[in-house]
């Protein structure tokens, strides 16, 4: 389809670190042409110009206006599947699937490219074109990849959603985007139990919304049974049926390079998530390159060994840039894994790292924590983990002790570890140790890769000397950050662009410090966001879940530390006078479990008489989180309510007596 790697006149991208603006756009050329693009006669590039940015305009609350390789012309699958296949590679192992149950799949490149043109023919089928949405609500199995890839090859713009999310979170999705099809299963697998989810999807879908198919993955009901799964008649269709039966032969499309490719919903700090827009080459260009630098071997001729895996849910980020589209671009061999990582026990991660030689492992600091926890002796010596070349984090920063503990029992105390930094906004790595270092500092992100530039300032844009906290911004971004919000690119400015309109810096809303060495450590939050388990939460999502519930009055949600998941949620709740429910607390629990999903019930309730706030009406959850974890509260002059610091001292104070804990535990 193009230019590709083989050319002579493609540099080498790992080996020089560009310095100048005009060295950092050729740098990402020469990665761009790592990938297959439509040739232009007379063109000696496949675009006309590499990059354009209109800066935010702060009046307007609008931009900046990026684009990536304008004029130039892809196909995101076919850069991830039949490129492959045509080099002659259509035997090497694209997917190890392993199932909860513990069935298991492998899947080669060349079955790979016949079921994605399958799926692609039944999009078209279906009536999906170019620019159409598509709401992907799957497990971590093989059709999950196969419509994320179908969608991608006929310009269709896919919106992955976590399994475990509730009808709700699932209902704004489908909403948000205006989606003309939902894909779906009966069910899915988790801990150990068929749980069912089509329910979840009719729910989803029975309001005012755009969808005109259901598309059903049979995941947990025996082929017998499959008149008990709920299906209305001209919109559902089972996946068996309409992919099953459709060509294998699909001619892949090449797509603009700012062709919209998915969209990201990520929690933000104040309202409802914000679906983030990430586009086609800019996107691809940056995972694919960086997957290459962070995670490939650095001996070419040895990668034809690695067996990748990124533990990561396919509907977040991470597995977006890091188990689809980094890896498959790259032509590497991954594992996918539906299940949780200690069903049916805890060492179900390291037996899958032994089955596959899994070379390289990417999980969440939360995960290690719990390893820790569950193996206080280490790994058991009966686990062959002598596969492992490389060790990655992504989510959250990873503690010295967790990263040490990591380090000595997976990688053998010699395995290089990538401590990635990187958010859903700028859509692949920013800050990492390189996978060559020979000395790590545990718990640090480093320097930028490549390409991009950050700088950790004050609020008034100046640089801050080592060991001061202050705002992480991008000063220069990569090709995969995300262009807008879906539908509300005043959020967008308002969200990432205006505190640093001037200087024309994204924002990351994480505190982060220089250390002597010029290194950077990040420090976590600076918004009301949550970090559970590497799942940004937003505060005022789980508020307004709280409020719904007819008891609630008002509430008012903080994060506290966790040594497991790293944040943990507490909600502070004032009741209505004619509360009536017994077991509030669980109720409460409940309550936010089923209108957010599991991954955001809180940890702790606790009812109050009132919630500190502000003058101007604003929740000062900060005081919560130093008032339940018993540390010294900062500035409360603020407040327009002060004697409610008091009050909520006294009923933690009870609250923390024995006989009265046991009842909330």
């Amino acid at each position: 389809m193009g230019i590709t790697l083989s050319d002579p006149a493609v540099r080498d991208p790992q080996t020089e670190a560009p310095q100048t603006e005009e060295e950092r756009i050729a740098f990402w050329e020469s990665a761009a042409l790592r990938l297959d693009w439509e040739d232009v006669p007379g063109q000696d590039k496949p675009w006309h110009t590499a990059h354009r940015r209109i800066p935010a305009d702060a009046a307007a609350g609008t931009g900046p206006q990026i684009t990536w390789f304008d004029g130039g012309k892809l196909n995101v699958a076919y850069n991830c599947v039949d490129r492959h296949v045509a080099a002659g590679r259509g035997d090497k192992v694209a997917l190890f699937f392993e199932g909860e149950p513990g069935d298991r799949r492998t899947v080669t490149y060349a079955e790979l490219q016949r079921e994605v043109a399958q799926a692609a023919n039944a999009l078209l089928e279906l009536g999906i074109s170019r620019g159409d949405r598509v709401v992907i609500y799957l497990p971590v199995i093989p059709e999950t990849v196969v419509i994320a890839l179908a969608a991608a090859r006929i310009g269709a713009i896919h919106s992955l959603v976590f399994g475990g999310f509730s009808a709700e979170a699932l209902k704004f999705r489908v909403e948000d985007t205006g989606a003309k099809l939902l894909v779906t299963t009966d069910g899915q697998f988790r801990r150990g139990a068929a749980v069912p989810v089509k329910a979840n999807a009719d729910a989803a879908v029975a309001g005012d919304n755009a969808i005109e198919h259901i598309l059903v993955v049979n995941r947990t009901t025996p082929s017998g049974e499959l008149d008990t799964v709920p299906m209305t008649a001209g919109r559902d269709v089972w996946w068996h049926d309409a992919v099953g039966r459709a060509s294998e032969v699909h001619e892949a499309e090449a797509f603009d390079a700012e062709t919209p490719l998915f969209i990201m919903y990520t929690s933000g700090t104040t309202g409802k998530p914000k679906g983030l827009v990430h586009t086609s080459g800019g996107y691809l260009t940056q995972a694919s390159w960086s997957f290459e630098h962070l995670f490939s071997n650095p001996d070419p001729a040895l990668r034809d060994a690695d067996v990748h895996w990124c533990t990561a849910d396919l509907a977040w980020v991470t597995a977006h840039t890091y188990e689809l589209y980094g890896p498959l671009s790259n032509g590497a061999t991954q594992v996918i894994f539906e299940g949780t990582p200690n069903t049916p026990h805890p060492g179900r991660h390291f037996e899958i790292i032994e089955r596959y030689g899994v070379t390289q492992y990417y999980t969440a600091p939360t995960l290690v924590r719990s390893l820790m926890g569950w193996f206080p002796e280490g790994v058991p010596a009966d686990y062959d983990l002598s596969s492992i070349r490389l060790l990655g984090t992504v989510g959250e920063a990873v503690n010295p002790e967790a990263w040490r503990w990591f380090r000595d029992n997976v990688g053998a105390g010699t395995a290089p570890v990538v401590d990635t930094w990187w958010q859903s906004e700028t859509g692949a790595t920013i800050l990492s140790p390189a996978p060559t270092d020979t000395a790590f500092k545990p718990g640090c992100a480093a320097r930028p890769l490549p390409g991009v530039g950050t700088r950790i300032v004050d609020a008034a844009g100046n640089t801050v000397p080592p060991g001061v906290q202050g705002f992480i911004v991008v000063d220069a971004p990569g090709p995969a950050i995300a262009r807008t919000v879906w539908g509300n690119p005043r959020r967008y400015f308002d969200s990432y662009w205006r505190q640093y309109a001037d200087q024309g810096w994204f924002l990351a809303g994480d505190g982060a410090k220089y250390d002597d060495d010029g290194d950077i450590w990040i420090l976590g939050r600076v918004d009301d966001t949550l970090n559970v388990s590497g799942h940004l939460l937003s505060t005022i999502e789980i508020e307004s879940a709280l409020v719904s519930h007819p008891d609630v009055v008002e509430a008012g949600v903080c994060p506290v530390a966790d040594p497991t998941t790293g944040h943990a949620i507490v909600a502070f709740v004032v009741l209505r006078e004619s509360a009536a429910t017994p077991d509030i607390h669980g109720a409460l629990k409940a309550h936010v479990a089923t209108a957010i999903g599991p991954i955001a019930k809180p940890r702790d309730v606790v009812v109050v008489p009132d919630v500190p706030k502000t003058r101007s009406g604003k929740i000062m959850r900060r005081l919560l989180t130093q008032l339940f974890e018993g540390t010294a509260l900062g500035d409360t002059t603020s407040l327009q309510n002060e004697p409610s610091i008091a009050d909520i001292q006294d009923v933690l104070r009870i609250r923390n007596t024995p006989e009265v804990r046991n009842t909330h535990d």
